[in-house]
């Protein structure tokens, strides 16, 4: 009688050593998906830089260089800040910048001139509760009056906006506008660029693009809050509902990402 074999009671299956190369691989897969996200975000915020906010910027250099003040302003009689040739209303009466600063002395507080509206193209999209009324002028025409290329932005008519995807792959959109800030304003003194719309991503990545640091109360870049803060005032984990900068309680992956609004300080 033949003997029967003899049945091995070795288990079959992984190894310690098999178990930790299949998470070192699934870690390098979850890993090459989240660099890769963070470099396509990257990418479309330096789009936003390279080809919205760079190129309006050059647009009021050019018009600085072709006529010798800032967009808005008077050509007989200058003052350097933006708008101040376009009429507005306080206290029901017709009234300019212009006046205004003309009616000073020399050496004169230029802090108490009552600020122009912001020179935007349509109403703008900024939440902020004191902004500064839009203008009646038209952004567009000063550009267009003197043959200055404007950035593509959105559509035609529609170069002062440009659309992006927030962290959540909601869209959102940017405005452009400018301003002239008297002495001593929060979010920087002088001549402007308004840039609303921003995701706080966004904002800090293009703080650290212009001045190097991330830095929401100095600099060139700056926040416009009330009381501006080094940190901005919110978080790709705030949602358009938050009043104030929360924890990421409540908030889903559905929901639109808060949005800032930036002070860019310009060179004329």
């Amino acid at each position: 009688m033949k003997n029967q074999p003899l049945q091995s009671n070795k288990q079959t299956g992984f190894t310690l050593v098999e178990m930790a190369l299949v998470l070192v691989v699934i870690g390098l897969i979850l890993g090459a998906v989240s660099i890769g996200k963070d470099l396509q975000r990257s990418s479309e915020y330096n789009k936003v830089k390279q080809k919205f906010v760079d190129q309006w910027e050059q647009a009021y250099n050019q018009y600085y260089m072709r006529t010798g003040v800032v967009v808005g302003d008077s050509l007989s009689t200058p003052t350097f800040a933006v708008n101040a040739a376009g009429e507005f209303t306080k206290d029901n009466q017709k009234t300019t910048t212009v006046s205004q600063f003309l009616g000073l002395n020399t050496g004169g507080d230029y802090s108490q001139i009552d600020e122009p509206p912001r020179l935007c193209q349509g109403q703008n999209i900024d939440q902020y509760a004191q902004r500064r009324e839009n203008s009646t002028e038209n952004l567009h025409s000063y550009f267009d009056a003197l043959g200055i290329r404007m950035p593509a932005g959105r559509a035609e008519g529609r170069e002062d906006r440009y659309v992006y995807l927030d962290t959540n792959g909601n869209p959102q959109e940017i405005q452009v506008c400018f301003q002239w800030n008297k002495p001593n304003s929060n979010s920087g003194s002088g001549n402007v660029m308004v840039i609303a719309g921003l995701t706080p991503d966004l904002a800090r990545m293009l703080d650290e693009m212009i001045d190097g640091q991330i830095n929401a109360a100095e600099g060139r870049f700056r926040e416009q809050a009330t009381t501006p803060q080094v940190s901005w005032s919110f978080t790709n984990k705030d949602s358009q509902a938050s009043t104030t900068a929360s924890t990421a309680s409540g908030f889903t992956d559905e929901a639109q990402v808060k949005i800032v609004t930036a002070h860019y300080k310009m060179n004329q």
